[in-house]
């Protein structure tokens, strides 16, 4: 048995897969705050889902972490994970000594990447955009991570194209995240509600005209992401996840469509076949943490 978890700024996603790699049980719990709260949460939500998997800590080989920040390689270590109140844990280290149990830390889109190629069943190369508060993709080839030369591999969202745009949180300007993400649309449409892209699409739907043109920007944002990816690593598949591909169709479509539109002018483009290599990663999966699981099986990783 692996055991996969989910850290997120809110909640924890713990997943256990059987040898087959078949979800044998799953928890959701709360997410503390701090250092000290991250390693016990996930402590408590491996020995939780263990336990509802009716098995021991005896019965499980290995466990896999997904978790924001940034993550070094070799020592399992996360720095910088902010939403998470954690400015430096060595989270690999103690979580293996508290549960006598082989750790493997991943950043959590990588790790989704990883889990939705399995999810999927997928073959040969995709990407997994994920459109959270940043925007980044994780990269799988042949079902392995690919990280690249400095585990940068993926970090679209910090590539400007506005000069003239806003500023980003990496200290650039105009950068794509600052158009394609859930931040770009918290900064350009202002609003209390709970689900602030759901009245945005609401409102354009109705004819509200400033909806339609942060709209119009939030989708050519994700199109130009999708172009990005195609022309940059050329995977075969590029899934759509993240809080925004709840919106589903009502984002995949007219992405699909901006897309058909730019290849209309651009033979180039129109050979790429880009609208036909988009889906969209199904609503409900725990795509971060069943990744996360498969780490530990994973021994050379690139």
């Amino acid at each position: 048995m692996r055991i996969g978890l989910d850290i997120g700024g809110t909640k924890t996603d713990a997943v256990a897969l059987d040898r087959t790699g078949r979800e044998a049980a799953r928890v959701r719990r709360t997410t503390g705050f701090g250092p000290d709260a991250v390693l016990a949460g996930a402590e408590a939500a491996v020995r939780a889902v263990v336990a509802r998997a009716g098995a021991v800590l005896a019965d499980v080989d290995a466990v896999g972490v997904g978790i924001p920040g940034v993550i070094d390689e070799e020592s399992g270590d996360v720095r910088h994970a902010v939403n998470l109140g954690v400015a430096e844990l060595a989270l690999s280290t103690r979580l293996s000594g508290r549960l006598g149990l082989p750790v493997t830390v991943e950043n959590d889109v990588k790790a989704a990447a990883l889990g939705a190629y399995h999810l999927l069943g997928l073959s040969g190369s995709a990407a997994l955009l994920n459109l959270g508060t940043g925007l980044a993709a994780g990269i799988v080839v042949d079902g392995r991570l690919w990280r690249g030369a400095r585990g940068s591999a993926g970090e679209i969202g910090h590539i400007p194209i506005d000069p003239g745009g806003a500023a980003c949180s990496c200290g650039q300007v105009g950068c794509l995240e600052t158009v394609a993400s859930g931040s770009a649309v918290t900064r350009l449409w202002q609003s209390t509600a709970a689900l602030p892209a759901v009245e945005l699409f609401d409102r354009a739907d109705a004819g509200d005209g400033r909806a339609v043109e942060v709209r119009r920007t939030l989708v050519g944002g994700v199109a130009a992401a999708v172009r990005m990816l195609a022309l940059s690593v050329d995977v075969e598949t590029i899934i759509i996840g993240g809080g925004l591909s709840g919106l589903g169709e009502r984002l995949a479509v007219p992405v699909a469509e901006a897309l058909a539109d730019w290849a209309v002018s651009s033979a180039f483009l129109a050979s790429l076949e880009l609208p036909s290599r988009v889906r969209m990663l199904p609503i409900g999966v725990s795509a971060a943490a069943v990744g996360a699981a498969l780490l530990g099986a994973q021994t050379e990783l690139v």
